[in-house]
């Protein structure tokens, strides 16, 4: 979920004649896509569409003065763009990578649990990305946007040193799922709300150069781990991470500045929400979405080794193959969206995965197994990346998108921490890969029949209508 992955196209739509002017001219006036509006909430800046948004800094509002419109370009504006892409790298390129780390531990010469403890590690690690929003929202709109991204920057780093040198699971707990987990929190709300400061015709490209951090990440962080840990071993296999991830963050660190602080605190609920039928079985959707949708991406390298599909060293290259798969799977989505409306698309990218979850069960050859990562990380792509664009599609009142969006994240994150772990739990319990297929298959074709739900609700059942 990243929103991680936000993208989108301004248009040009109508230009007005500027009366306040000596003589008339005409001033071009954007319209805000449904990306446009999605970045913007998660800035928590003005989006409304008829003007620039302003960012008063806190020396600009004891002088009410307005730092003006957002400079779209010039070195300074890509240097946050590329601070972004790290920030990203480092968080949800973490979570993306957990799965080599899972392959890993199933065969740990120091410690032994079963497959559904291990995955708690991970997942929740991912829940902490998300819950943490919770405060470090608040924490941005308060002006904290250099704590936030600090902690992470020390956090991060540090639990990859902490991890490198655990020697039991409640060892490896702390440090990888609640240390590395917590600094993931810190990045999030950075990584995506700094943007929109910047950017106005080119937040699309902007956005989308850093949201593909997340799947970078996950192919860097697996491939340097996997190298490294055939000649070096596990401990410093990991700690070259720490300073993998030191060296990247603290980079952003150094380079992004905020050009303000949003002008106002939003809303941490709004319960009235729910009673809009459509936002609410969105809402449920996201929850299965995510309970299912990480099961390939923890499991796959295990299946691949434990079904003598792949060998041990080609078995964990399939996770950065999946994840380098979705770049293009989480940005082109996001383009079309704008034009066929975000459910109309999301539908048929999530009923495409689920049944590649269910076809999973059908795969024994290596062939079949490449294939089925790449197809995978392609349809999938879009789960992740387009639930804050939708939100966008179901929300009349603009100016509590923020906390919508963040209360969709909040139920998303109980599925990101249950999933994994259940998975884990099935194969534990029944010794077969048959139902970790089934459970993920069954929770995304779940979320694709909610999602129609959700349109047709929405807007009907005229497949023409945008939506």
């Amino acid at each position: 979920m990243s929103s991680s992955t936000i993208v989108e196209d301004d248009t040009e739509k109508e230009v007005q004649v500027n009366r306040n002017s000596p003589a008339t001219r005409l001033v071009p006036v954007r319209t805000q896509s449904s990306l446009d509006q999605a970045l913007d909430a998660e800035a928590n800046i003005d989006i409304d569409a008829d003007k620039e948004p302003s960012f008063p800094t806190d020396e600009a509002a004891n002088a009410h003065d307005d730092p003006g419109a957002p400079p779209d370009g010039g070195f300074r504006a890509w240097l946050q763009v590329l601070g972004s892409f790290f920030l990203f790298f480092n968080s949800w390129g973490t979570v993306n990578a957990f799965g080599v780390f899972q392959t890993y531990y199933e065969n740990n010469p120091l410690w032994h649990q079963t497959p559904s403890n291990i995955s708690w590690i991970g997942s929740i690690q991912a829940f902490l990305l998300l819950m943490i929003g919770v405060v470090t929202g608040p924490a941005y709109d308060a002006g904290y946007f250099r704590a936030l991204i600090i902690s992470g920057a020390t956090l991060i780093p540090f639990g990859f040193m902490m991890t490198s040198l655990a020697k039991e699971y409640w060892q490896t707990m702390l440090a990888q799922a609640f240390c590395i987990g917590l600094g993931n929190g810190c990045l999030f709300i950075p990584s995506v709300a700094i943007l929109p400061q910047y950017f106005s015709s080119k937040k699309a490209l902007a956005s989308g150069i850093a949201a593909s951090g997340s799947s970078f990440g996950g192919v860097i962080f697996p491939i340097v781990f996997r190298r490294v840990e055939q000649q070096l071993g596990f401990g410093w296999a990991t700690r070259i991470l720490g300073f993998l991830s030191l060296a990247t963050v603290w980079f952003s660190v150094l380079v992004m500045r905020p050009r303000a602080t949003p002008t106002h605190k939003r809303h941490l609920t709004d319960f009235a929400a729910f009673k809009e039928l459509p936002y609410t079985l969105f809402c449920v959707a996201m929850f299965f979405a995510f309970i299912g949708f990480y099961g390939p991406v923890y499991y796959i390298q295990q299946y691949a080794i434990q079904k003598r599909i792949t060998s041990v060293d080609l078995g964990f290259y399939l996770l950065p193959i999946l994840n380098a798969a979705s770049i293009p799977g989480r940005i082109v989505p996001n383009y079309i969206a704008d034009l066929a409306g975000p459910l109309n698309v999301l539908i048929p990218c999530t009923v495409v995965t689920a049944m590649l979850a269910i076809v999973w069960m059908a795969v024994h050859s290596l062939a079949g197994i490449v294939v089925f990562v790449i197809v995978y990380g392609l349809s999938s792509g879009a789960i992740v990346s387009m639930p804050p664009v939708a939100v966008v599609s179901l929300t009349k009142d603009m100016r509590k998108l923020g906390t919508r969006m963040g209360q969709c994240f909040f139920i998303s994150a109980f599925g990101l921490l249950v999933g994994t772990p259940v998975s884990g739990a099935i194969l534990n319990n029944t010794g077969s890969w048959l139902g970790v297929q089934l459970f993920s298959g069954v929770a995304i074709f779940i979320t694709a029949f909610l999602l129609v739900w959700a349109r047709i609700s929405a807007a009907g059942v005229a497949l023409k209508r945008k939506a």
